[in-house]
């Protein structure tokens, strides 16, 4: 990508270089955009525009993983069984076991709804993330209160 100058066996950057050097690891630190679209959108051809919206593309797929990964957590949060999440109805409902189509001891099961429930529903003993987070701002005597 950068090729430098040598002096004395010393790698040197002249200004342009260094921003660019500053621009690679500015992505870089983010673990979002790998080395070949880098070097794509810093590239003189055709490739750094075809480049751009293949990485824009790339974080919003990663960012949905992120989001998706962020809900469960604030799931932890607001949920109301005290028996931990792995015995939670809720948590169950989110979950199938290996050679099952719905999770045991699914109350709610049946209708032919995934997980054992309807599309968009939530799985009792489970609020949603957004919910679980205004819970959380809310005084200790009123977190625990049906929403």
């Amino acid at each position: 990508m950068i090729a430098p100058t040598r002096r004395a066996g010393q790698r040197w950057y002249d200004t342009e270089r260094l921003y660019r050097v500053a621009l690679i690891e500015l992505w870089r630190t983010t673990g979002l955009i790998g080395v070949e679209p880098i070097a794509e959108m810093l590239g003189d051809g055709p490739g750094r525009r075809e480049a751009v919206p293949e990485s824009i593309a790339e974080c919003e797929r990663r960012r949905a993983e992120l989001d998706e990964a962020l809900d469960y957590p604030n799931r932890v949060r607001g949920c109301r069984y005290g028996g931990g999440p792995e015995r939670c109805r809720g948590f169950r409902a989110l979950v199938s076991l290996p050679g099952q189509d719905t999770p045991p001891g699914d109350a709610t099961s049946g209708g032919g709804a995934v997980g054992g429930r309807t599309q968009g529903q939530e799985p009792r003993g489970i609020r949603s993330g957004a919910v679980a987070a205004a819970t959380a701002r809310q005084p200790a005597d009123t977190a625990n209160t049906a929403v």
